[in-house]
């Protein structure tokens, strides 16, 4: 089961790296320790904490993409996944334990794909802190560019309606 996971995460990634094993791997992690599946709309909900290879692995897999709404990035820099299931409100943290100790990098790809996702990570049921269902918004045209930016992103400036690009933010250092 796992070669075929891996050839399609490595199909939409376009390689192989370590990086994607550690993706395909907290998607059976996610799989075995919460019956998690493929997500045909928002019905599972993935928070990673990093913009890595595996977040690759995460939307080929399970489905959790930022355009459907059910692929939230909050960059802490950590090998960390929540899943959060919809329907039930169960929610699991995934937390990568496994570390490259000096292994070449294929090694170290091989040792992730064959181990189980206990040695690999550390788990624990968390708050199920659920994003908001994805909307759809009016498209509003920037008064200074022209160009079409979603009414949640415009911002008034000078009594104008203006995108985030065009935007000139008042900060005064704090």
């Amino acid at each position: 089961m796992v070669n075929e996971k891996w050839e399609k995460a490595k199909a939409f990634h376009g390689h192989e790296c370590p990086g994607l094993a550690i993706g395909v791997k907290v998607c059976e992690a996610a799989e075995e320790k919460m019956g998690a599946g493929l997500a045909f709309d928002e019905e599972l909900v993935c928070i990673t904490e990093n913009d890595a290879c595996g977040v690759d692995a995460v939307q080929a897999l399970m489905g959790c993409t930022i355009g459907k709404g059910n692929l939230i990035y909050r960059g802490t820099g950590k090998q960390a996944f929540t899943f959060i299931n919809r329907d039930t409100g169960e929610a699991i943290r995934f937390y990568l334990k496994s570390r490259n100790n000096g292994m070449e990098r294929a090694q170290y790809q091989e040792y992730l794909l064959g181990a189980h996702v206990d040695e690999l990570f550390d788990y624990k049921k968390v708050p199920a802190d659920l994003p908001e269902c994805a909307r759809i918004f009016t498209s509003v045209a920037c008064e200074l560019c022209g160009e079409l930016a979603s009414e949640n992103n415009i911002r008034i400036q000078e009594g104008k309606k203006v995108c985030m690009d065009c935007f000139h933010g008042y900060n005064r250092g704090w």
